[in-house]
């Protein structure tokens, strides 16, 4: 398979759907514009893809849950539209564009972040939405989303990252945090897509051991970015990790052992999707991938 052509025909299909869920209204004001306005500044779409391969590998369509795959960008872009304030990273470009905040002022960012993670909550939970899905599987999907979304995952590992900053670096530290703040959405992801298309219990497990790895492959793969990465490539400053004091894998274990822990794991991803068979043959390529990227 050609995998760039794949991921551009999955972005647009997910911008597409989007412009659906979250069409531009004039008379909502400010606050739609300012969801809108992160919500289309572009970027990968990974965690949608992901859903929707997800949905693929274990025999199921990718249209049916669209619906999920457009709530957790949603999330996604919330998560992105509060870090970059200036109580948490204070960061004035995002994805080659100024960042929400900057544009908007602070207190109008927190209530775009807001709505924008209200609007996937409620995205999931439409029945419109979901259609002849099973509501079961709907809800247990669902859960693993917005479960992935709070406390036992992202929130809590952002609210770790700001008590790391500025701490001795510790590697069980470090795996915690990017465990939650990076890889919980990741693998809520891919593991959605399997629930809601209908894959059996071995097959969502085998899923969410390829999240977990590639989670963590991401956020190292970030970490080595902001360390050697190309700002423009980027959209956004480099080297800021070590500006804020922010407990990094590189700055833990070094950049060349952890690029080697990043394709470790990855390779690892790469095989659990083989083994899944031929329709998971878009996850095993999107796991290299993410140690391969440039931004």
């Amino acid at each position: 398979m050609d995998l760039k052509s794949y991921l551009e025909q999955a972005r647009q299909r997910v911008d597409a759907a989007l412009e659906r869920y979250l069409p531009a209204d004039t008379g909502s004001g400010t606050l739609l514009e300012a969801m809108r306005y992160s919500l289309f500044a572009g970027g990968k779409r990974l965690r949608p893809i992901l859903c929707l391969a997800g949905a693929e590998a274990v025999g199921g369509e990718s249209g049916p849950v669209m619906f999920c795959a457009c709530a957790l960008e949603m999330i996604h872009t919330y998560s992105l539209v509060h870090d970059d304030l200036p109580a948490m990273d204070d960061d004035d470009l995002r994805r080659g564009v100024p960042t929400n905040h900057t544009v908007y002022g602070d207190g109008m960012a927190v209530l775009a972040g807001d709505a924008l993670l209200t609007e996937a909550m409620v995205l999931l939970t439409d029945p419109a939405a979901y259609g002849g899905l099973d509501p079961v599987k709907v809800l247990a999907a669902a859960r693993t989303v917005m479960r992935a979304a709070g406390l036992q995952g992202m929130v809590m590992g952002q609210a770790a990252d700001l008590e790391a900053e500025n701490q001795e670096p510790e590697l069980a530290t470090v795996q915690f945090i990017h465990s939650l703040k990076t890889g919980a959405l990741l693998t809520a992801s891919v593991v959605s897509g399997g629930i809601l298309a209908g894959g059996e219990p071995e097959q969502v497990a085998g899923l969410r051991r390829y999240g977990r790895r590639v989670g963590l492959a991401f956020q190292i793969a970030d970490d080595l970015l902001d360390l050697e990465g190309d700002a423009q490539r980027l959209g956004k400053a480099t080297g800021m990790d070590a500006t804020r004091g922010k407990m990094t894998y590189p700055g833990v274990v070094g950049p060349g052992p952890a690029r080697e822990t990043g394709w470790r794991l990855v390779d690892e991803a790469a095989a659990i999707a083989e083994a899944l068979g031929p329709g998971a043959e878009p996850l095993a390529r999107l796991a290299r991938y993410i140690m391969e990227r440039t931004n």
